[in-house]
């Protein structure tokens, strides 16, 4: 037997694989969010306009929100670390949201705790209205996700 027809056949089933696996990571899970006109802050509404955004039911980590708000403020986060969201989805740079943030530029502002169990809503928000939102583990997930006990003014993880 010829090997040409193995190699062929190993070449293909792995050009199908990295096909799929790239497309389950950056595209399979997320949808689009959309008609958001206005986001939670510490508990207030807040309206918001030009609203894009992604989610997945799969992990609380890949919410991503870009959108106009004015007057937009709550209590600050300043532990606030975007994470990269995929490349399609353009008008979120954790990296420019990331230096702005250091720099000054934006501020932090935490729109809401636990939601869900772990994890914060973070909100960036620049002086021209422009502002980006995500999701991202707190200590309380971390201690939880840990095997640790709750810290001190961390409930219990709900069970099942």
């Amino acid at each position: 037997m010829n090997g040409r027809f193995i190699v062929i056949g190993l070449a293909l089933f792995a050009l199908v694989f990295g096909a799929a696996l790239w497309w389950f990571q950056t595209r399979g899970y997320y949808h689009e969010v959309t008609g958001v006109t206005s986001v939670t802050v510490a508990g207030a509404a807040v309206p918001v306009s030009d609203y894009q955004g992604i989610d997945a039911d799969t992990s609380p980590l890949k919410m991503r929100g870009c959108f106009r708000a004015e007057g937009l403020s709550g209590p600050e986060a300043p532990e606030a670390e975007p994470h990269i969201a995929p490349g399609w989805f353009e008008c979120f740079d954790a990296g420019a949201i990331t230096a702005d943030l250091a720099s000054g530029a934006a501020t932090a502002v935490r729109a809401a705790s636990n939601e869900p169990h772990g994890f914060d809503r973070i909100i960036a928000v620049y002086p021209d209205g422009r502002a980006f939102q995500w999701r991202q583990i707190n200590r309380c997930g971390k201690a939880e996700f840990a095997g640790d006990p709750p810290p001190e003014g961390c409930r219990a993880p709900e069970t099942d």
